[in-house]
């Protein structure tokens, strides 16, 4: 029996697991690598905090707006559902679409691949047993959320209650790092704001923050989610932006910009000089990247299956996907769908990189589901909104300017690669046609069949 939104699972998904989820998914590998990235591309440790500062603001002002829209529509599939219900059909399939054929699987893979390769600094790994062990990985977390929404929300729990703690620790303990120093952030700026270079730095800042939105996808299953979705979105946005920009703090004061941006290891390299970790410095580094990874694993299958079942359940994708597991209530063949991709895709590549260029195949979506906010306020006015944005309509429309500020800049600096995401994302276009085209000569053929001969 449907529920009073239509949806068919069991709501059991409490406040502080829709905050995990949130977190646990936002926090992975990224943070451990990509402060050295941004310290090569601004040199300046003014710029650097601001990079970072924006890339937290950015997402708070997306999580603040898509909080209204997740308590007025606690839908499974979250991004999904409110781009159904403010544009229609196309843009809806369009964003499924670029999930399915890149988007899901390349998350899956790069994160099981930053697993497997952190696991190999305690058990010496090939190549070629990464990837198998990546595999595996997917595989054991498929089966974990087909067997219950409650184990995976609790391995969701533990694995972001530990990366989180470390993470805070490590940013505190930075600042008892040998060689540290308050100087290493002046002059805090040197000479004007690159406001090109600066846009170019947030790609992989947005990347590190990439999850902030998709507690929504499990909103299907959220208990009262008129009220814990929006806490869960905001309380998670919230949480990452602190651990961040202590981390960063951290970081610079441990290595002054030069040496962050030669580090390939930065989370290594600030751990070695902690006189507290001493030898086992690498070590802790290692199991909490690992950990890390793990969590992410776990809440990208999590959340990557509830797209493509809230897709089938609105008949905008292959049907069987919108089966339940009668034991478990799961979807359990939009959990098999996600975990074969996931496998498929480590086994052929290395997605670490492709995840993080697809970065900006996703984003354009997130932007088109923050202005569903303006969209569905003019449109369905009657609509309940426990929640309505916080500074409304200023937070929502800084989302949507930082949005198409940084996608336009990317288009200029780097025509192909952008352009190569934006006409996969395209080719959408012609699926949805045929699709429909499909079934329309299904149902006319159904109708056929029916009238006497």
């Amino acid at each position: 029996m449907a529920d009073a939104w239509g949806e068919r699972m069991p709501r059991s998904v409490t406040l502080l697991q829709t905050i995990g989820v949130s977190v646990g998914i936002t926090i992975g590998s990224g943070i451990f690598i990509v402060p050295a990235t941004i310290a090569g591309q601004l040199q300046t440790p003014g710029l650097i905090l601001l990079c970072w500062a924006l890339g937290g603001l950015i997402a708070m002002c997306g999580a603040l707006s898509l909080a209204e829209l997740a308590g007025a529509l606690p839908r499974s599939g979250g991004v999904f559902a409110y781009l159904l219900e403010a544009y229609g059909p196309l843009p809806a399939f369009l964003f499924g679409w670029t999930e399915f054929v890149v988007v899901r699987a390349a998350a899956l893979g790069a994160i099981a691949t930053v697993f497997a390769e952190y696991l190999g600094y305690f058990t010496p790994l090939s190549a070629f047993q990464v990837r198998e062990v990546a595999a595996l990985a997917i595989l054991a977390i498929g089966v974990l959320n087909y067997v219950g929404v409650q184990r995976a929300a609790a391995l969701q729990n533990l694995t972001t209650a530990l990366k989180y703690a470390a993470l805070f620790g490590l940013g505190l303990l930075a600042f008892t790092a040998r060689g540290g120093t308050a100087a290493h952030f002046s002059p805090a700026f040197s000479g004007g704001l690159p406001l090109s270079l600066l846009a170019s730095a947030l790609i992989p800042v947005m990347w590190t923050y990439d999850g902030w939105a998709d507690a929504g996808a499990v909103a299907g299953e959220v208990r009262d989610p008129q009220r814990n979705l929006p806490r869960g979105l905001i309380g998670g946005a919230l949480c990452v932006m602190v651990v961040y920009l202590l981390v960063n703090v951290g970081f610079l004061y441990a290595l002054p910009p030069s040496a962050m941006s030669g580090s390939r290891l930065i989370a290594n390299d600030v751990a070695a000089r902690v006189p507290l970790l001493g030898a086992a410095g690498m070590a802790v580094v290692a199991g909490a990247v690992a950990i890390s990874a793990l969590g992410s694993l776990n809440g990208s299958m999590l959340t990557g299956s509830r797209i493509f079942f809230a897709m089938a359940d609105r008949r905008l994708f292959f049907g069987l996907a919108a089966h339940l597991s009668p034991r478990f209530r799961t979807p359990d063949v939009a959990i098999a769908i996600a975990t074969v991709l996931g496998i498929v895709f480590v086994l052929q590549n290395d997605f670490a990189q492709l995840a993080r260029n697809f970065v900006l195949g996703i984003w354009p979506f997130y932007a088109l589901a923050v202005a569903a906010v303006f969209v569905l306020r003019r449109r369905r006015p009657e609509l309940a909104r426990p929640y309505r944005v916080s500074g409304y309509p200023l937070v929502p429309a800084v989302f949507l300017l930082a949005s198409l500020y940084m996608v336009v800049n990317a288009l200029l600096s780097d025509a192909a690669k952008t352009g190569l995401t934006l006409l996969i994302i395209l080719a959408g276009i012609p699926v949805y046609w045929l699709r429909a085209r499909w079934l329309g000569r299904a149902a006319s053929l159904s109708s056929g069949a029916g009238l006497p001969g």
